[in-house]
């Protein structure tokens, strides 16, 4: 009827990221539905009445044979998305004990696949997210004061023997832009010898000027000057935030991640005030990438971290020497 505008009434989906010997369980959307002849995670919408476990379990049951329990249940992400005739929120949760032998009961083809091997392109668009969560690492190294590149590159090393990181973030603002191209280029191969990705920190010319690194991590102040992703969908792009607004703007640059805090006070930036964990949560579930909580945190505080919603936790005490 002329005048009036119709309501999209948002579809609460449960989505289950079934994880065993580090692959994930995908399987392929029908040719005749929404989406259809795309890759998807098992799930389905959550009826009324139920709680979004008590539909992960029907839904993974139903779908591929497979027997879950509640308490291996843990939530992965949120993610809210328009597909103009569709509405949806995923409401995303992971759980490694599976129980059976995964089969498509809905005559859908069904495989583990490893995350690396998960192609945005293969999945709808509101599945993207996902994929970002299930390839990021729980724990996000952050390094720590360097004031000279052979002390950066020496402390570097003995944290990297240390541990076991995934990425790292190079950051150290107390260099000049030449100095810490000297330090990024050296330190790509005591990474690369540990397995480990290096993201630079800066702008898109530190990344540029650096061939080779997994990614480019943005200062607040960097990200507030783009209106565009500056560096290929293939590198990681992180953001620091500290509000709603950044969020919001790092998502429309197309990041593949944010850091949100400081979700406690801490010796690094004691000029900043903590935001808490209410606040962490708040701001977490109304994100549509995955947030590293920040801030005073350190491999301990992954379960609480992702019990509120983010990927897990950012930092630079917990595994960097003091200098």
């Amino acid at each position: 009827m002329t005048g009036l505008s119709s309501v999209v009434r948002e579809v609460h989906v449960a989505v289950a990221v079934v994880i065993r010997d580090g692959r994930v369980l995908i399987a392929r959307r029908p040719d005749h539905v929404h989406q259809g002849g795309l890759l998807e995670f098992p799930g389905g919408k959550v009826e009324p009445g139920e709680t979004v476990q008590q539909a992960l379990i029907r839904e993974i049951a139903e779908e591929t044979g497979l027997s879950v329990s509640e308490s291996s249940l843990e939530p992965v992400i949120g993610i809210r998305h328009d597909y103009g005739d569709k509405r949806v929120f995923l409401d995303v949760w992971r759980t490694q004990d599976a129980a059976g032998v995964a089969e498509g009961r809905e005559g859908q083809p069904v495989e583990w696949v490893l995350p690396d091997e998960l192609r945005d392109e293969d999945f709808p668009a509101a599945n993207r997210p996902i994929i970002r969560a299930l390839r990021l690492p729980a724990v996000l190294p952050i390094t720590g004061a360097i004031g000279n590149v052979t002390d950066g590159v020496s402390a570097l090393r003995a944290s990297l023997a240390r541990s076991s990181a995934g990425l790292v973030v190079l950051r150290a603002p107390a260099l000049a832009p030449v100095e810490y191209l000297r330090l990024s280029r050296h330190s790509l191969p005591e990474c690369s010898e540990a397995g480990v990705g290096l993201i630079v920190h800066g702008g898109p010319a530190m990344y540029r000027e650096t061939p080779g690194a997994a990614g480019l991590h943005l200062p607040g102040r960097e990200a507030a000057a783009l209106s565009a992703r500056p560096i290929s969908h293939g590198a990681w792009l992180g953001v620091s935030c500290h509000d709603a607004g950044q969020i919001a703007h790092a998502t429309a640059l197309g990041a593949d991640y944010v850091t949100l805090g400081p979700v406690k006070p801490t010796a690094t930036h004691p000029e900043a005030k903590a935001i808490g964990w209410d606040e962490f949560r708040r701001l977490a579930a109304a994100a549509r990438v995955p947030v590293y909580a920040l801030g005073g945190l350190g491999p301990d505080d992954v379960t609480r971290a992702r019990d509120e919603g983010g990927q897990g936790v950012a930092g630079i005490r917990f595994w960097w020497p003091e200098l």
